[in-house]
């Protein structure tokens, strides 16, 4: 399974896209964890539950669950395709991981700080580990698989 997961080295957290970028969109009042949805992630929600690139050098995350983060745009094909997906996921797995999703072209900031060039891309952050990602529409089996082997591993 890793071999199928496109790991991304915490390297490219810390390194600032040189794509062109607008100014980022607002940030949602929507920090509210619900377990079992698929919930809005904004930048300052990501630096204050996941990991705060601007006062961290090091990788050091900030929850007490797994996370995965999906990065879509509303325009993308292949994203809709995986958003039920994701969704079906993150029902399944409640209370034991959080689903995120990120609309890339109101969160430009978060996207390009974390390098996303390329959509759907889903980032899976254990809690002890090293983010890796995912890149295209995956089929369900993919992502079960990889929610077991690198969410769920003890």
């Amino acid at each position: 399974m890793k071999k199928i997961l496109i790991s991304i080295l915490l390297g490219l957290v810390f390194l600032l896209s040189n794509c062109n970028a607008g100014n980022p969109g607002k940030a949602s009042s929507n920090t509210t964890i619900t377990t079992g949805n698929v919930i809005v992630l904004t930048n300052e929600v990501f630096k204050q539950k996941i990991f705060n690139y601007e006062v961290n050098k090091e990788w050091k995350f900030e929850g007490k669950l797994p996370v995965i983060i999906d990065f879509y745009a509303d325009w993308c094909g292949p994203c809709r395709q995986l958003s039920p997906r994701v969704e079906e996921i993150a029902k399944k797995y409640a209370g034991k991981i959080i689903v995120y999703k990120v609309n890339t072209d109101k969160e430009q900031m978060l996207s390009q700080n974390l390098g996303i060039q390329s959509l759907p891309t889903l980032l899976f952050i254990p809690v002890k580990g090293k983010p890796q990602a995912t890149m295209g529409a995956l089929p369900k089996e993919t992502l079960e698989k990889a929610v077991q082997e690198v969410l769920l591993v003890k």
